[in-house]
């Protein structure tokens, strides 16, 4: 039985499961993607991330992003830390050019083992990030309970900021669920809940479109400092405190993202894995009956 190899990594808690496919090994299909990716029928993750062949010239390899739903993604932040520290490694320099569905992105890994990404300009304008119809990407009309008026960013994909007194007071799995879905976001949005601490902190918890809450989100850090630095709550360099730990983010014509990544195992897994077809069962799904039988005492 064929084996194919993986690694498990993660930027403050927020995990992958990295594959290397530049020899077109395997391929993947939504079902597959899912499997990889619950956490109890294969290895579990926030998302899973294809290595393959450049197409640009410039490129060392190209980074194929999957949510755990098992829908592509545009950007991840700290799935691109995670890879940047590897390539540093593999072609033994510290700065390396990742391809995206996106465009390019550049990273440095310093001597502290720390990984840096430009994750390029933001996007502000609603066709861009996209919305579904025109409109100004400051101040939504978007209200569900305490959360209004949330300012719409993208980083490659697309996010919704609210600002908020208390992060902590916030039951972001509900909210995040509906909102994520909002009519005004076609391709779904990445919820973020902004605490301002001061003009060089700020507190933020990310649903994840297609994951969930998360422990961490780079380009939900990115998204929310531009966010700020735009309503002129922070200044252009900040401290992201997420429930994973901190990034550091400079916005300046460009977001760059700063922090650590960490290493969980590595191994192999059985071809087989993606050749079961069924549809993972999770423990909100209730058993269905079609024809309950009633019995009396």
């Amino acid at each position: 039985m064929m084996k194919i190899a993986f690694r498990k990594m993660h930027g403050l808690g927020n995990d992958f499961v990295l594959l290397d496919n530049r020899d077109e090994l395997f391929s993947l299909n939504i079902n597959k993607i899912k499997i990889l990716c619950d956490r109890h029928y294969g290895i579990g993750c926030d998302q899973l991330i294809i290595i393959e062949n450049p197409e640009h010239p410039e490129a060392d390899v190209f980074m194929r992003i999957y949510n755990a739903d098992g829908h592509e993604a545009g950007a991840c932040g700290n799935a691109t830390r995670c890879l940047g520290y590897l390539l540093a490694d593999e072609f033994k320099r510290p700065d390396c050019v990742i391809e995206t569905k996106e465009g390019l992105l550049s990273t440095h890994r310093s001597d502290d083992g720390h990984v840096c990404v430009d994750m390029g300009a933001p996007r502000l304008t609603w066709d861009t990030i996209p919305l579904s119809h025109a409109c100004e990407t400051h101040h939504l009309s978007i209200e569900h309970g305490v959360l209004t008026a949330p300012d719409a960013v993208s980083m490659g994909n697309p996010h919704m900021v609210f600002f908020v007194p208390d992060v902590a007071g916030i039951d972001l799995h509900h909210v995040g669920q509906h909102l994520t879905h909002h009519t005004l976001y076609p391709q779904q949005a990445n919820v973020e809940i902004v605490e301002i601490i001061d003009r060089s902190t700020i507190r933020i918890r990310v649903y994840e479109r297609g994951a969930g809450v998360t422990l961490a989100c780079g380009t939900g850090a990115c998204a929310s400092v531009v966010a700020a630095c735009n309503r002129d709550l922070t200044d252009r360099y900040v401290k992201v405190i997420l429930d994973g730990g901190i990034l550091d983010i400079a916005y300046e014509e460009t977001v760059k993202i700063t922090g650590p990544v960490g290493f969980s195992f590595e191994g192999q897994f059985d071809r087989q894995l993606l050749e079961q077809e069924f549809e993972p069962w999770h423990p909100q799904q209730r058993p269905h009956h079609s024809n309950p039988q009633r019995t009396s005492n």
